[in-house]
């Protein structure tokens, strides 16, 4: 994949999570404010002030996500982003970690 692809496919998995985000807050499901500024993406849990940080590495082609419970690495993988290390898909791992962090059920679909 191109560059320029990466950065777009990056840019809408960002959109797409801050849109999700949203969504609950303003369904009162979560108390979450979400600041995005250019490849970075903060997730803030207003309740207990915890934070999950999800980020594109264009160098690497990758989307990293760091929270409570570690740091993660996904890789493009037929037309998914999946974990580097348990092969795991990125929006799954995502509405768990959401769901820990801040006390809801989350469901993000990519």
């Amino acid at each position: 994949m191109s560059e320029t692809e990466f950065l777009d496919l990056a840019d809408s998995t960002l959109d797409t999570i801050e849109t999700a985000m949203d969504r609950l807050n303003d369904e009162d499901v979560l108390d979450v404010e979400c600041k995005r500024s250019g490849n970075v993406l903060e997730i803030e849990f207003i309740a207990n002030g915890s934070k999950i940080i999800v980020n594109s590495q264009a160098p690497l082609q990758e989307m990293w996500v760091a929270a409570r419970a570690g740091g993660y690495h996904y890789k493009r993988v037929d037309g998914q982003w999946r974990n580097t290390r348990d092969d795991s898909e990125f929006f799954a791992a995502l509405s768990k970690l959401a769901s820990e962090q801040g006390g809801a059920q989350v469901n993000i679909a990519g």
